[in-house]
């Protein structure tokens, strides 16, 4: 018997809905990137870009487990010059940017590779209940 592989042009990509509302950053993330890579479809193959759009709604509201998460767990960034090293945390950047605390726990999912730029394109964070893609008819995954 032989493998069967999917080629880029035979690949359809659909789109999936999901609601944040308290649910932990880490956990969601997973699913995410599992709907991203596409490894919830039978042909699977890791060097091919079969991942599905993902839209996620109320991203603002996700939520951090374990003890007083929101002043412990940091994001650093490093501009490369000296005293160019900035902390931020998390309940300051909930504020600032609502959205970075999924964004940046997908990326840091995903492979260190090419293909990872491509598919955080295909990930679409709101802060709100409202999203601009209801022509493209996201399914909810339950």
């Amino acid at each position: 018997m032989k493998t069967t592989l999917p080629k880029e042009t035979e690949v359809k990509h659909d789109w999936w809905l999901i609601d944040a509302t308290d649910k932990p950053a880490g956990r969601l993330a997973v699913e995410i990137c599992r709907l991203l890579r596409g490894r919830h479809k039978p042909d699977y193959a890791p060097h091919i870009d079969a991942g599905d759009f993902v839209v996620v709604v109320n991203s603002a509201k996700v939520g951090l487990s374990g003890n007083s998460k929101e002043e412990k767990k940091v994001y650093a960034k490093y501009t490369g010059y000296q005293s160019g090293y900035f902390e931020t945390p998390a309940g300051v950047m909930r504020q600032k940017n609502p959205n970075y605390i999924l964004w940046h726990a997908v990326r840091g999912m995903l492979p260190k590779n090419h293909m990872s730029r491509t598919l955080l394109k295909r990930l679409k964070l709101y802060p709100g209940a409202e999203h601009p893609h209801a022509p493209q008819n996201p399914q909810p995954v339950g």
